[in-house]
């Protein structure tokens, strides 16, 4: 009895659906960044900061949480309990240290050293990402677009989750909200750090999977559609203490709730005949993530040229027997000379590539520029978004923080869903469904130039809709294509794109049109109200301009719906450039 018990908890500590459970809890609390909108105003008024100064900050977390190269080796080098523990202790030290400076604990230290402490703190996030991504990329090979999707969803709905925890807490003292920030994360990594790893994918797959993946999926919808209730309720209307904390208690019944499928998979059942369960036949087809190095890559696009369009309609016996004539022809054609067959050297797409072989090729380049263009301009809405609300006339600007979260979550769940029913079903590139939410934010973009009624609310929607789907279907796209070997460092690389777009964006372009509008503003009202003589006495160093209207954001909306566009030609020759080896990775086990 105590060898069978023994025996299924093995099984239960060494399942791949804990990992994912586990790697959906880290993940909950892995998007600290997401609330420095909440933390900033007490940093700002305890040091006395100006907006510029505060900037500053905002720009050393947005690199703290895109700067993963330290993530990326350390994943390799270290054991992975290790890297989380790192990504723990830079997360306690950084936020911790700034909380002591807050409340006088610790001297004030100067702008930049406050900087690196944010940037500290806030890259801590980069290894639980990385981790969390890594373990659970490689147990799932088979559902890559759902697995990123829902645990980058989490990271993104962290900020709504930690926000409830501390309206929970009920604290007068705002400084408080840093110390959670510091402990909680930390905290829960460190009981967590020996169960995320990677324990083998494929060997895994049973048919009980489509079950636990619609549930997972049930739990990630009721979630979002409760913390978006939640947070309208507790805006709209002055609910007490209790009922804060009831909502709170439900709030983590619910995110505890996935737990039920590695239980149910290690202990409820009686265990079966290895005959009468038996794992999913492996397809035929190999791993994305190798391919057959003695095929060349040009045989496949000469394929798909050559190949009419009605051996598709033919039963997959039939298909297979005329393609492989097909081929046999063009190999024929290719020994001869008809056909030009390009060798290479390295790896071919869908192989395992290290950094350096990925940073030399245009499809490399593609994503990043197009992802760039798409979550830069996203990003620049979310970092900006209590401006851009305040200067619509909006007073409540939170609710807009607290929606776009969850609709960033939405956005990641569903680019995962959508992108990977695109490839599963019709073996077509993922990078299809990035062009279509490109495209679905640059429509967003352009609500929030015009600033029309209700024009905050639908552009929240469209952009973080979008700008969530990103952080699904690029990861997932670039270990298709780049394989999984190397994935930690690949994926950090190209999350350099975040805070490079944010720097093009919201530093320079945004911000400078801001500034120059309010300015104008600032003269025409003193035009009005005083005479030519004292018009300087209005401008105080210690009092940032504000600017009212849509003219504020016009000009630079109406740019980043233009570079949305344009990133979404770039993700369309991506399309074009990959449809061969989506085709290749995909087609063959589709009947």
């Amino acid at each position: 009895m105590m060898g069978r018990f023994q025996g299924r908890l093995s099984a239960f500590f060494n399942n791949r659906w804990l990992v994912f459970v586990a790697a959906m809890w880290i993940q909950s609390c892995a998007g600290v960044g997401y609330l420095f909108g909440s933390i900033s105003p007490v940093i700002k008024s305890s040091l006395n900061y100006n907006q510029r100064q505060l900037a500053s900050l905002g720009v050393a977390k947005d690199l703290g949480d895109s700067v993963g190269f330290l993530a990326g080796s350390f994943s390799e080098i270290l054991p992975l309990w290790g890297a989380l523990l790192v990504g723990a202790l830079q997360n306690f030290v950084g936020y911790g240290w700034v909380w002591l400076v807050v409340t006088g604990r610790a001297p004030v230290l100067p702008l930049w050293a406050m900087c690196i402490l944010i940037f500290i703190g806030n890259n801590g996030e980069t290894y639980f990402n990385t981790v969390a991504l890594v373990s659970c990329v490689q147990n799932f090979p088979k559902s890559r677009g759902p697995v990123v999707g829902i645990l980058k969803g989490f990271a993104g709905l962290s900020g709504a989750i930690l926000t409830q925890i501390y309206t929970m807490i009920h604290s007068p003292d705002h400084a408080s909200l840093v110390f959670m920030v510091a402990v909680g994360p930390a905290m829960v990594v460190i009981a967590l750090m020996f169960i995320v790893r990677p324990v083998g994918g494929h060997r895994q797959i049973r048919p009980s999977d489509g079950t636990s993946s619609t549930f997972v999926y049930s739990v990630c919808l009721l979630l979002a559609a409760y913390l978006m209730g939640v947070m309208l309720l507790e805006d709209l209307v002055d609910v007490s203490h209790t009922v804060i904390i009831i909502f709170t208690v439900v709030l983590f019944i619910l995110i505890l709730l996935p737990i039920v499928i590695p239980i149910s998979l290690s202990f409820s059942r009686e265990p079966k005949d290895p005959a009468e369960e038996t794992l999913l036949p492996e397809p035929q087809k190999q791993e994305a993530g190798k391919s057959e190095p003695d095929v060349p890559e040009v045989i496949f696009s000469e394929l798909e040229d050559e190949k009419p369009k009605e051996v598709d309609l033919l039963p997959a016996s039939e298909r297979q027997k005329r393609i492989a004539q097909l081929q046999a022809k063009l190999f024929q054609a290719a020994a001869e000379g008809a056909v030009r067959v390009r060798r290479r050297r390295g790896p071919h797409r869908g192989e395992d590539f290290t950094l350096m072989q990925a940073l030399i090729k245009a499809d490399f380049w593609l994503i990043f520029v197009s992802l760039l263009l798409g979550s830069g301009s996203g990003l620049t809405v979310i970092d900006n978004l209590g401006q851009m609300s305040q200067s619509l006339g909006y007073d409540n600007t939170h609710i807009f923080v607290s929606m776009i979260s969850i609709w960033n979550f939405l956005g990641r769940v569903g680019g995962g869903f959508f992108s990977e029913i695109i490839v599963r079903d019709y073996a077509y590139p993922r990078a299809v469904a990035m062009a279509v939410s490109q495209l679905i934010m640059a429509v967003g973009h352009v609500f929030f130039a015009f600033g029309w009624p209700g024009a905050m609310y639908i552009g929240t929607l469209l952009i973080g809709l979008g700008y969530g789907a990103h952080w699904a279907i690029v990861p997932a796209a670039a270990s298709e294509l780049f394989g999984l070997k190397k994935f930690g460092a690949l994926y950090n690389f190209l999350t350099l794109a975040n805070p490079a777009g944010s720097l093009v964006f919201s530093g320079l372009i945004a911000s400078s049109i801001y500034d120059r509008e309010a300015e104008r503003q600032a003269q025409e009202h003193h035009h009005h109200k005083w005479n030519a003589g004292s018009t300087f006495s209005r401008f105080h160093l210690d009092e940032p301009l504000k600017c009212e209207g849509a003219v504020c954001y016009f000009l630079s909306s109406m740019i980043m719906s233009g570079f949305c566009i344009i990133a979404a030609v770039l993700s369309m020759i991506l399309v074009h450039r990959t449809k061969i080896v989506y085709a290749n990775l995909y087609g063959k086990s589709h009947t």
